[in-house]
């Protein structure tokens, strides 16, 4: 008996080995062997299985084993479907997972005795208690059951999925809860160690988790016991026996669609994993995304809402334009907003001021000659930062900001700084209040762990007065003494060329809003920004239903998602001329495809995107659109993509 692997790190191409005696019983197609290669030992997917002698070039060797798997018959038909949706290859999955493998055994039931705190919860509210029977009764009945609760901030969504998490362990299941940064999933992993009883077993899976924690998940795996897994993308990779729920926290973010190809999101590789292993997925925000309510609209997801918060009141929201020329210190600290501020510090309260926008300024210009400076790998200007170094949010490159222009060589006084970026606006609030305690939350703060917990801490513990920040804070965060939230520039990201613009932004308002009030009838949220819009009608958490009936009308009349598919296909290639020769190639390619066979499939670009250039790599976009997903598959895999010398990559509804 022989078999045909590709190995899932090293050489490409198909290799062929025998299996011993002792393996030829065991189902090896679709699994994981170590086979020999030269001198080291390397993990294979086994791509065939042969009851002759192939015919090959090389010696064919024995395989050293087939490698201990948690059994999960669902995983392999996952990932399999997986690829296909996202057209690549299962060896992307099966990579980012099997280097976290255990080689020894670990002593998982002495692992985290020690480490989980007592059961601290709560009595559930009636709102609460209708919702945790309706997904129990689905866990117990085995039944794949998407159910989409929409919360208000501070409503106690977190005492729901503590329920439903107790519930799988009790029944000896395994569950997953995801979140869309690993900020968050560090926060919760503490908080349900701290809450949920000692003997339950609480593991982070993510990019910041130690890797004694991973080999530990992946013996209790192997083992079958129940364990509570948290993260961003990695954990829905894994093999899961017995796995009982799925919940997604914070459904809304599109944090959830990976930022490298393939562009998977975990969102929809849950609900595919739920579906296969027939078992309840829950979805939970306070600003759902479209896409989901809709689903409940069309396909019936049960749905759910808690509209009433545990304590404090929904916060007053009040609109500044900053283009009022009324006098003031600083042109992005309105009037009233400075007032508000010097108020909340005088009663001991704290303030939240949310832009954006990291760094110092947007971008340095010459006065004389205009001259921007521009990444020279990418096709974005450079961020000044506070310690004078011109920044690449994208790549990461930098230099010192240069004594003159680099185009017309005039002195430095003649470089203005535009805009503006959270280091700023702390130096700003430093100004004009002294006394006040201030710190910074963004990516820059957010990326250093231990600085960004002990940032959280402090705030929480009311040594901070002042929290500045930009998209990390609004997500999850319960700080109980926040009574004013300022947000500096709110039509900031309105006007990208991008379909859903208006819902993340908005969702991103109602989110940092919702940390203010949260133990008070009386706080108050100022929104300044340059120019009026529609979404400013939508501010209170309460209109935003409202928000959905217009935006899907709008969605539904222009052909976008989740009303239709929505595919984009990207080519990506160091060269210009290269990329925008294929793209146009490709292009025309499709197009006789619709006429032949897709006439149903609409057609847009080829065209640049916003930022063409990333990484030296130049990038043109093609998108298409049809009602079924299915449909422009299978168009796609038409495409005779081997021509290209451009990388070619296919992402389903692009967020």
């Amino acid at each position: 008996m022989f078999i045909q692997v590709r190995l899932l790190k090293g050489f490409p191409q198909p290799l062929i080995y025998e299996v011993p005696q002792e393996l030829q019983t065991k189902e090896l197609l679709g699994n994981i062997v170590r086979v020999p290669i030269q001198k080291r030992i390397e993990q294979a997917l086994v791509l065939n299985v042969f009851h002759y002698r192939p015919k090959t070039d090389f010696t064919i060797r024995c395989i050293a084993a087939l490698e201990q798997l948690p059994h999960d018959h669902h995983y392999m038909p996952f990932i399999k479907q997986l690829a296909h949706y996202y057209q690549t290859s299962e060896l992307h999955y099966l990579k980012r997972i099997y280097q976290f493998i255990a080689q020894k055994p670990v002593n998982t039931d002495h692992a985290l005795a020690t480490e989980s705190g007592n059961d601290t919860s709560v009595q559930l509210t009636e709102e609460q208690e209708r919702i945790v029977n309706a997904i129990t009764h689905d866990m117990n009945k085995h039944q794949f059951a998407p159910t989409l609760i929409h919360g208000v901030t501070g409503s106690g969504k977190t005492e729901v999925y503590k329920k439903l998490l107790m519930h799988a362990y009790i029944q000896e299941k395994s569950s997953l809860l995801l979140l869309p940064e690993v900020t968050l999933a560090l926060q919760f992993e503490q908080l349900l160690k701290a809450q949920m009883p000692k003997d339950l077993h609480i593991y982070s899976f993510h990019s910041a988790s130690a890797t004694k924690d991973k080999k530990l998940i992946w013996q209790r795996l192997l083992e079958q016991k129940p364990t509570i897994i948290l993260g961003v993308h990695l954990p829905i990779l894994l093999p899961l026996p017995n796995l009982g729920i799925i919940i997604i926290d914070e459904e809304h973010e599109i944090g959830y669609q990976e930022k490298k190809h393939p562009k998977t999101n975990s969102k929809e590789a849950a609900l595919l994993r739920a579906q296969l292993h027939n078992i309840p997925i829950v979805l939970g925000s306070a600003t759902p995304s479209i896409s989901s309510l809709y689903n409940v609209k069309k396909r019936g997801w049960q749905f759910f809402q808690l509209k009433k918060r545990f304590a404090g009141a929904f916060p007053t929201i009040k609109i500044v334009e900053l283009a009022d020329r009324k006098q003031r210190r600083s042109f992005w600290i309105s009037q009233e907003l400075q007032t508000e501020i010097k108020k909340r510090l005088a009663q001991k309260e704290q303030v939240i001021l949310f832009l954006n926008r990291r760094g110092h300024s947007f971008f340095v210009q010459c006065k004389k000659c205009s001259f921007i400076f521009e990444c020279k790998n990418c096709s974005v200007s450079l961020t000044l930062h506070d310690d004078e170094q011109l920044i690449c949010h994208y790549c990461g490159f930098s230099q010192q900001l240069p004594h003159n222009c680099s185009a017309c060589k005039v002195d430095q006084k003649e470089l203005i700084k535009k805009g503006i970026g959270t280091q700023q606006l702390v130096s700003i609030v430093e100004r004009l209040f002294p006394y006040a305690r201030v710190a910074r939350a963004d990516f820059d703060t957010s990326s250093k762990k231990k600085q960004w917990q002990e940032t959280v801490t402090k705030f929480h513990n009311r040594e901070l007065d002042i929290l500045v920040g930009t998209q990390t804070i609004t997500k999850g965060y319960h700080f109980p003494y926040v009574t004013l939230v300022g947000i500096i520039w709110a039509d900031l990201n309105l006007h990208f060329p991008r379909y859903n613009a208006t819902e993340t932004t908005l969702q991103q308002l109602i989110q940092v809003a919702g940390r203010a009030g949260r133990q008070t009838d009386h706080s108050l949220v100022i929104v300044q920004a340059i120019a009026q819009h529609h979404a400013f009608s939508y501010l209170q958490e309460t209109d935003y239903l409202r928000f959905y009936q217009d935006e899907i009308a709008i969605r539904s009349m222009v052909e976008y998602p989740p009303c239709t598919r929505l595919v984009e296909i990207e080519l990506k290639h160091t060269n210009e001329l290269i990329v925008q020769h294929e793209a146009e190639l490709c292009a025309q390619q499709i197009l006789h495809l619709i006429d032949a066979k897709y006439n149903d499939v609409k057609l847009l670009g080829p065209a640049k995107p916003p930022i063409a250039k990333i990484k030296n790599a130049h990038t043109r976009v093609i998108f298409l659109k049809h009602e079924s997903m299915q449909i422009i598959q299978q168009l796609y895999q038409l495409i005779d993509k081997s021509k290209y010398k451009s990388l070619v990559f296919f992402t389903p509804n692009p967020l």
